[in-house]
């Protein structure tokens, strides 16, 4: 239950829930002010998003946000009380689950209201919403390489062919130093599979060095890929070395814009939709505005048949329950757990990483205390529609509707596995200021406030600040990006586009590191 409360002086605040133990400050308010509604002084200054005892909270108590609970008192705290990452502590408590209770068959929208969006289709049936060519490397040693092809295609070289979005270089700092088999090098396989043959590529070229570990044959065997018209390759140790093979890879690119400039936007069923779901630079105010309503537009787009991927597994700890109840089946709810518990009790063990309670200073900066109030809001950009299916980092996403996929919190390396598993569309919530791009997928900025969204407009799409002004409802909210959804997918650029940005975003997970 949401209810924004403004007292006598005029000053913000909220409760979020009948069940909490707290309020939520909107604005920066003077240690000693009154607020009125909630019959409290404040004790100390504090910031908007921060949050305040609405009651006195006694030692090792639950303290309740949104009705969940996001941390313990570190001590008797007091009614008016500011409350801090010092005197809210992170432990382990233990959350019921009840796999499936929650699942509902998600009720489709009528074939006279379905939408349609403007896209690229493809051989295979799926449809892209932007028209790259995209220039791979397999190993860091031909990383240059691959920005330098890249970069000669600029956009005076590219002004005759309308239908192409541009050429993009995708390295990485690995493909050599790690073991030849096992999980490390299916996942690097299964990227760069995935940007490869990605909906919003029409051809690629894959350059390699020849020594690496990651080798082309080896890459395209794995993946069930083989050299086409539209998909080169070459090898830098076959070809002559640096200049040469940049020579070669630009003749390579030269020949394959013709046939990409053909391929012009259709109609196309918003079942082709596909969204990563992102959020950085978290704030307060994330779990009160843009992830809700990030949310509701997932919620519209999955009645349409449209596919959302929630992902950063570290960062659904603690409402992890949440989500299994809403699994289809109880496979996929062990799915969910088997990751959770890997990362809980093997990969992050020891670590002063997130799952263990501590997030980023930006993120503490923005009013949240720990993994538990970050998870929070981080799982509301997944509405709330049943869990069809959980995939590993990078896999094809086959099923419709809402999923999820296992992926680390860093959003750079997050959005690389959504954009291989075949997203054709990111949707990043930021409260700090998060600034990102995804060639060749565009990512769509969602400020969670107006402060941002007027501070950094360069670089935010859509202000979800409305909803902490009064101005929209989290609904409202919804729909709104929903239609940007359909707006963006049909060739509106995004700022991160505008900017350029994602030429150096792409970060394949690396797991195991050796000599």
């Amino acid at each position: 239950m949401k209810k924004i409360i403004t007292d006598k002086e005029n000053t913000k605040a909220i409760i979020l829930n009948e069940n909490d133990n707290i309020v939520i400050a909107l604005e920066n308010m003077n240690a000693g002010q009154y607020l009125k509604q909630f019959a409290l002084k404040i004790d100390a200054p504090i910031l908007s998003g921060q949050k305040i005892a609405k009651i006195d909270i006694s030692e090792n108590s639950p303290i309740y946000k949104y009705g969940t609970i996001i941390g313990f008192a570190d001590s008797n705290i007091l009614k008016g009380q500011v409350l801090t990452n010092s005197n809210v502590i992170f432990k382990e408590f233990i959350r019921e689950h009840d796999y499936c209770a929650k699942y509902q068959p998600t009720r489709f929208v009528n074939a006279s209201s379905e939408r349609s969006f403007m896209g690229f289709k493809r051989d295979d049936g799926r449809v892209g919403t932007r028209n790259y060519i995209a220039v791979v490397s397999t190993v860091n040693c031909s990383a240059t390489v691959v920005h330098e092809i890249a970069a000669y295609f600029t956009n005076e070289k590219l002004k005759n062919y309308s239908n192409i979005d541009g050429v993009a270089a995708f390295s990485h700092s690995t493909g050599c130093g790690m073991e030849l088999s096992g999980e490390p090098m299916n996942l690097l396989h299964r990227t760069l599979g995935g940007y490869i043959n990605h909906p919003n590529v029409a051809s690629s070229l894959v350059v390699g060095l020849g020594c690496e570990r990651c080798q082309v044959g080896g890459l395209f065997q794995s993946q069930g890929i083989a050299e086409t018209n539209k998909l080169r390759t070459l090898v830098m140790q076959e070809n002559g070395g640096t200049t040469a093979t940049i020579k070669a890879g630009i003749k390579c690119i030269e020949g394959m814009l013709e046939e990409a400039n053909k391929i012009e936007r259709i109609a196309t069923p918003l079942s082709s939709l596909m969204v990563g779901l992102q959020c950085g630079g978290s704030d307060a105010f994330s779990s009160l505005s843009a992830n809700p309503a990030l949310g509701k537009a997932v919620d519209i787009l999955v009645a349409h048949g449209g596919t959302a991927i929630l992902s950063e597994t570290p960062e659904i700890y603690g409402v992890e329950n949440s989500l299994t109840a809403r699994a289809i089946n109880s496979n996929v709810a062990e799915k969910l757990m088997n990751r959770v518990n890997w990362w809980k009790d093997i990969y992050s063990v020891g670590r002063d990483v997130q799952i263990n309670g501590t997030v980023s200073p930006g993120n503490q900066k923005g009013g949240l205390a720990n993994i538990l109030e970050k998870s929070l809001g981080s799982a509301m950009k997944g509405g709330t529609t049943g869990l069809m299916e959980v995939y590993n980092y990078a896999e094809k996403v086959d099923k419709k509707g809402f999923v999820f996929m296992d992926t680390p919190g860093f959003d750079p390396v997050s959005a690389t596995g959504q954009i291989a598993g075949g997203a054709n569309i990111i949707a990043f919530t930021t409260g700090r200021g998060s600034c990102f791009g995804a060639k060749p997928t565009p990512s769509i900025k969602l400020a969670t406030n107006s402060n941002l969204y007027e501070r950094m407009n360069e670089d935010m799409d859509i202000n979800c600040g409305a909803v902490i002004d009064g101005e929209k409802n989290i609904e409202e909210m919804g729909k709104e990006i929903f239609e940007e959804f359909i707006s963006f997918a049909s060739g509106k650029k995004t700022k991160s586009e505008i900017l350029n940005l994602g030429r150096h975003e792409f970060a394949p997970w690396q797991i195991g590191i050796t000599g």
